[in-house]
């Protein structure tokens, strides 16, 4: 059955022009159900029914998965049954009925700006890597960039006369400005701890690792928790977090939610509109807090 899988990924990179996290987490979430149904004793594709996904289902939630990740699951498994299908690898979709749990939505974490600035002051600049850190947290929340969209910049992606850098993701791009506090954490980064890191190496990549390989996003989850708690951020936070806080922030200081949007690179500004009632709850929060009269 796997050996469907990487026509599969062609078919999500190259027809649906899917996200490198998108095809890493629908790939591993099929190879985990592929475990599943050959515990089952499932072998072929064509044994595989409405049944027998729905076990899995239900298994995962058994197996104490949150919400979101067993409906990710769900989109996962329906978009690779529906390419087979469609395919004429099955007489018919097993995955079309399958329905994925009801998803509570709540509003992202947001850090305050002196969480930012905390935050931003954590990593000590004394040491090679500190400078790497340091200039990878001010890029993060200077551009509000996806960290996958962080970790692929390319040194030529970066132009430091203009303060802009090249963002790419899914075959589009965008120019995003940047301020001087990350262009100083930059050109600290760039002048010496880059080929200190490097080792006498080369690499493309502007962000690299002790190994002068490219950064991981297991690395950089890592080194951006260590902070927090250096900080003393109490709130989980993610790399995400700081995309979060730069449209929030970006939205309170009176940008327009257009510019908000392209920074962002959100195809629809409904996506980009969230931003906007998250800062009015703020504002509410801030009233009930301080009115006299609340």
């Amino acid at each position: 059955m796997e050996s469907t899988i990487p026509n599969f990924i062609t078919y999500l990179e190259e027809v649906k022009n899917a996200s490198a996290s998108t095809v890493m987490s629908y790939q591993r979430d099929l190879k985990k159900m592929f475990t599943f149904l050959h515990s089952k004793g499932i072998e072929r594709l064509t044994d595989v029914t409405s049944t027998s996904l729905n076990s899995y289902v239900l298994f995962l939630e058994r197996e104490g998965f949150s919400s979101a990740t067993v409906s990710r699951n769900v989109a996962s498994m329906k978009s690779y049954f529906r390419y087979v299908f469609i395919c004429h690898e099955m007489e018919e979709d097993p995955a079309e009925i399958i329905r994925a749990p009801h998803i509570e939505k709540k509003a992202p974490e947001i850090l305050t700006q002196q969480e930012v600035f905390d935050l931003l002051e954590s990593p000590v600049c004394e040491t090679p890597k500190g400078c790497r850190d340091k200039a990878m947290l001010e890029l993060l929340y200077a551009t509000g960039m996806r960290v996958s969209e962080l970790l692929a910049v390319q040194i030529q992606d970066l132009n430091l006369d203009m303060n802009y850098i090249i963002c790419r993701d899914s075959g589009k791009e965008r120019a995003i400005p940047f301020g001087s506090a990350a262009r100083k954490a930059l050109l600290e980064y760039i002048g010496e701890s880059r080929e200190n890191l490097l080792k006498g190496g080369e690499c493309s990549t502007l962000f690299v690792n002790c190994s002068g390989r490219p950064m991981s996003r297991q690395g950089f989850w890592k080194l951006i928790k260590q902070y927090a708690r250096k900080a003393h951020i109490v709130k989980d936070i993610t790399p995400h977090t700081l995309r979060h806080s730069f449209a929030v922030h970006l939205v309170q200081n009176g940008a327009e939610l257009k510019a908000v949007q392209e920074m962002l690179g959100h195809s629809d500004i409904s996506t980009t509109q969230m931003y906007l009632n998250m800062d009015v709850n703020c504002m509410r929060e801030s009233y009930v807090k301080a009115h006299p009269r609340r």
